[in-house]
């Protein structure tokens, strides 16, 4: 997918600096030109003699020097894309505001492709609301953020803020850029919201209500649409093992009203939702606060309705957003999906039943048929789930972007 890409890198002030080495290595390696530029600070976490080596081309810092100056603008345009990694709290902060005191900053504000960003710091300046504010600034001006990790820092501590790693950033940047263009793809800058995944009730700190959902696709729906160039967020219950693109904005939930709030949260400036998550329609009215002993004769439990996500977006939905839900059946299939349809005032229902072989929970395949508010009645034969996941992308491009 790099084949002949040209990338610039910049590198900012910052310990995770040193994970640039092997970015500018992989991107040669999958055969990008790389032009590596630095801020002044970034010459204090790693050496300038190693990056021109590796990517073949000298470093550049200086906006000029006593033979020469970087023509920023042509850099700017030169590039298929830009990926500023690790970027410092405070190159942040100055995109975010347009300051360009550097050749870095100055080329960012030059560019004419595609820009994205690794931010590494500590989680205290991670989560204050002034970085939030920026990370904010710079998406709207068109930056695509690549989530953080979160482990070790270099402060000693341990939480979010870590860099992206190299083989993750790689794999962003084929999927968020070079798979997808305005041109090719009528999803490209749509924001997109996912659920995947089940929802654990908890019965007391041991034991709790759920089901068999893997997530797997719900995922693989998420994963497709950032192949198109979609901006997704995924909410995603305690489902292992899951695949997730790394440029993917992902939100961890564990119970029904957990991912209530989270989707609640995030629907209000999406354009597309798919309510793929096997969410528990039940949850315990109370939680013991100790483990449950099993004593003689039988146990109940009072159970209360959880809030239906679905329906709540259905209810707050605008005119331009478009709403998926899913529909797992056991009898009156295509009837219930309908009348799930019409009341929860979805656009379109994906209905699978557990009474077709390679279907439901469980598997990696699925076989569904997608019912469109429009009447439309589409079926599809069992397929892998990432199969799925395109055939339910293409139907609503064809439905609703066409």
């Amino acid at each position: 997918m790099l084949q002949g890409k040209k990338i610039i890198l910049g590198i900012t002030g910052s310990i995770a600096a040193y994970k640039a080495n092997n970015l500018v290595r992989l991107f040669v390696k999958a055969g990008a030109e790389v032009q590596v530029m630095m801020t002044p600070a970034a010459k204090d976490f790693v050496s300038t003699l190693t990056l021109s080596t590796l990517s073949k081309k000298p470093v550049l810092v200086d906006l000029f020097d006593e033979q020469s100056w970087a023509n920023h603008v042509m850099l700017g345009r030169w590039a298929d894309a830009m990926l500023i990694a690790p970027l410092s709290c405070n190159t942040l902060a100055k995109m975010a505001n347009g300051i360009c005191d550097n050749l870095l900053l100055t080329t960012y504000l030059s560019a004419t492709c595609p820009v994205a960003v690794a931010p590494a710091m500590d989680e205290d300046m991670w989560k204050h609301p002034a970085t939030k504010s920026n990370l904010e600034k710079i998406e709207s001006y068109g930056c695509k953020v690549i989530p953080v990790d979160k482990g070790d820092l270099a402060s000693g501590l341990n939480g979010e803020g870590r860099m992206a790693e190299p083989e993750a950033i790689v794999s962003f940047l084929e999927s968020g850029f070079f798979l997808a263009s305005k041109e090719s793809s009528p999803l490209y800058g749509k924001k997109a919201l996912v659920t995947a995944g089940p929802t654990y009730e908890p019965l007391d700190p041991v034991r709790f209500i759920g089901n068999h959902s893997s997530g797997k696709m719900g995922v693989a729906i998420a994963n497709e649409l950032a192949k198109r160039g979609a901006d997704v967020t995924l909410v995603l219950g305690p489902a292992s093992g899951a695949d997730v693109n790394p440029g993917i904005r992902k939100i961890q939930v564990t119970t029904a009203a957990e991912m209530f709030d989270a989707c609640l949260s995030v629907f209000e400036k999406c354009d597309l939702a798919i309510m793929a998550a096997a969410v528990a329609d039940y949850t315990p009215v109370t939680v013991a606060k100790q483990k449950i002993k099993k004593t003689e004769g039988s146990l109940t439990i009072e159970l209360t309705k959880t809030k239906d996500i679905l329906k709540s977006l259905g209810e707050n939905k605008k005119e331009h957003q478009v709403l998926a839900g899913f529909a797992l059946e056991t009898s009156d299939e295509k009837a219930n999906a309908i009348a799930k349809l019409k009341g929860k005032n979805a656009d379109m229902i994906v209905l699978n039943s557990l009474n077709d072989e390679g279907a439901g929970f469980g598997h990696d395949t699925n076989k569904i048929t997608i019912f469109g508010k429009g009447g439309e009645e589409i079926n599809f034969p069992s397929k892998p789930k990432q199969e799925v996941a395109k055939d339910i992308i293409d139907t609503i491009i064809r439905l609703h972007y066409a």
